[in-house]
């Protein structure tokens, strides 16, 4: 039976904008060492399946404080909590795996699904953490035309210290980094979804402005200016009112290349 969970929502509007443009966030050391530590412990001695029945567990990773709150700003309130648990277990070194989406993935500026990962352990670049694609959730790719692609610009490499949890679109690229030590690297992941409309019922701040800067600070994968609009039709579905960016479409200069500027022979060259 599925369980869902409610909670006050921890993130404001421009790290639910933030969250649209990346299509991710990195919590770092979010879980205590003793957990880590015990989630290690419980794998080697009885696998990563038997975690989905531990009380302790749920209520220190799934349910996880600074988690859950991103999770309800994100999925609204009553949010289904995940059923699967599978361990991305990897024995080091290896070749970095090939770029993918997961299966079921699906484009556009609806979120219903986020997936997640967890790292019960140090996790430097050496042991191969998940490699994401900033933006690239909001890409259409079969998956036979991603594996020929080696170092992408602007990919981020999730390195991060033990009891990390980074949380995703569903669609987003991603793939294993290559590793260099020798180990074992346990990375466990899971999905929680939405089970209710979606509403602007996050921190709001008066003075938020969706607007692109002058000059982008992280590469994007996607066309000149594309990635702030999706992330803005993103935005605003979470809000419920996505009809708000279609009037906003023109106005204010906004997104970039509307209007169309008005020109004569006379001022051509100015533009």
């Amino acid at each position: 039976m599925t369980k869902v969970y409610d909670c006050q929502p921890t993130l404001t509007d421009s790290q639910v904008f933030s969250f649209c443009r990346d299509g991710y966030l990195m919590l770092e050391g979010v879980v205590p060492n003793e957990i880590n530590q015990k989630t290690n412990e419980f794998i080697e001695q009885n696998g990563h399946r038997p975690l989905l029945e531990e009380d302790w567990f749920i209520e220190q990773i799934f349910l996880n404080s600074e988690v859950v709150g991103v999770i309800r700003s994100l999925l609204g309130a009553n949010f289904a909590l995940p059923i699967k648990l599978p361990n991305h277990r990897a024995k080091c070194p290896l070749p970095s795996q090939s770029w993918h989406r997961d299966g079921g993935s699906r484009y556009g500026c609806e979120l219903n699904h986020l997936q997640v990962f967890y790292y019960p352990q140090d996790t430097p670049a050496e042991l191969g953490p998940t490699e994401v694609l900033p933006g690239s959730h909001f890409l259409f790719s079969l998956g036979s035309w991603m594996g020929h692609y080696e170092a992408i610009r602007g990919s981020v490499l999730t390195s991060a210290p033990a009891g990390s949890i980074y949380i995703t679109a569903y669609s987003i690229w991603h793939r294993r980094g290559v590793s260099t030590a020798t180990g074992i690297r346990n990375m466990l992941k899971y999905i929680y979804w939405r089970t209710t409309p979606p509403e602007h019922d996050w921190i709001k701040e008066p003075d938020f402005n969706h607007r692109p800067p002058a000059n982008f600070t992280m590469p994007s994968v996607q066309q000149q200016h594309r990635n702030w609009y999706d992330a803005a039709e993103m935005y605003y579905w979470l809000c419920g009112s996505k009809e708000k960016l279609e009037a906003m479409v023109g106005d204010k200069e906004w997104p970039p290349g509307y209007p169309v500027p008005h020109w004569t022979p006379e001022n051509y060259h100015n533009f």
